[in-house]
């Protein structure tokens, strides 16, 4: 396993392969049903092994998945975000994801993020275009795709 690659840094936040330690931090973001409300449920401690373990194994196969989001100031796990292949109105399509701990939403990290994957999603990958996939009464995850898609190849 490749332990804490870092794939992008922005100006405050560091994108790195997420890694069995990151259990705790990430349980506390997956498995809080405010962050999760859009989501069936709220992630147990399975679930969240068993996300931590796809993306490793995406990362694998794909050289890419969700990535642990990092405060460069901090070193601290604040939420995830990266590039997916999602079934989309029954297509695979590339899917940028996101969560954010609930105290650290609208701060900026979202979208900072987000833009981060899209560059480097449109740098070291083969598509062209991507997609963010959410329930529509999901207003802040809306906005976030919104600004993030807002530019042209």
């Amino acid at each position: 396993m490749r332990d804490n690659k870092i794939i992008i840094e922005t100006e405050r936040l560091i994108l790195r392969e997420l890694s069995e330690h990151d259990f705790e931090a990430l349980y506390a973001i997956l498995g809080d049903p405010e962050v999760m409300q859009y989501y069936p449920n709220a992630f147990d401690e399975e679930k969240v092994r068993t996300w931590i373990n796809n993306n490793i194994e995406r990362y694998q196969i794909f050289s890419f998945g969700l990535w642990a989001v990092v405060l460069k100031e901090t070193g601290e796990l604040i939420g995830d975000c990266g590039l997916t292949m999602q079934v989309i109105d029954g297509k695979i399509k590339p899917e940028i994801g996101y969560h954010i701990r609930k105290n650290m939403q609208k701060k900026g990290y979202v979208s900072e993020a987000s833009k981060a994957v899209r560059d480097w999603a449109f740098t070291y990958t083969p598509f062209n275009i991507l997609y963010s996939y959410m329930k529509f009464t999901n207003v802040g995850s809306y906005r976030t795709a919104i600004s993030t898609y807002k530019c042209q190849r």
